[in-house]
């Protein structure tokens, strides 16, 4: 059977004095949880007037009760998770720079390969992407032949006809 975790009226009261000086929403929307709570609402109804998962309602309370009003206060949605900083990953690609801007080809393996080395673990496979599109680069190859080159019959009947004028 799992814990029911109880909250006073004393602390939903001081939940509601700290709701008026919060900002973020996401905060205020635990903090609201944790209220609603005290006041006696059971966690479906409060998921309900929420707009979220009961889960994510007895995930709120258990933090609460075992880790006090910190653990609601934000930091518990997405963010950064570069391996590097953007400094850092400026810093780290100029080695390829350089060699592009000097004609050679850069490969996207070959800079992953190093850029895991510099990390010191795998990445996910868009990763490697991800950092070159943030940094402005694009995918460039070299082409093999001009897409409007013509055929090599018309360029010895044009050498034969240049041969023939000048004469």
């Amino acid at each position: 059977m799992p814990k029911t975790y109880i909250i006073s009226k004393e602390q939903a009261e001081e939940i509601a004095l700290m709701r008026k000086k919060v900002r973020d929403k996401r905060v205020d929307k635990r903090l609201q949880a944790i209220q609603l709570r005290g006041e006696g609402m059971k966690t479906p109804g409060i998921a309900a007037k929420l707009d979220t998962a009961p889960n994510t309602v007895s995930q709120w309370v258990s933090d609460f009760c075992n880790h006090g009003v910190e653990s609601l206060m934000g930091g518990k949605y997405g963010g950064n998770r570069r391996n590097m900083s953007i400094d850092e990953e400026v810093e780290f690609l100029a080695q390829f720079k350089e060699r592009a801007a000097n004609g050679q080809i850069v490969e996207v393996s070959e800079i992953e390969r190093a850029y895991v080395e510099k990390v010191g673990h795998r990445i996910g496979g868009s990763q490697i992407y991800r950092v070159l599109e943030r940094h402005g680069w694009r995918k460039l190859m070299p082409r093999s032949k001009h897409p409007n080159k013509a055929s090599d019959e018309a360029i010895e009947a044009s050498k034969k006809l240049t041969a023939k004028l000048k004469k």
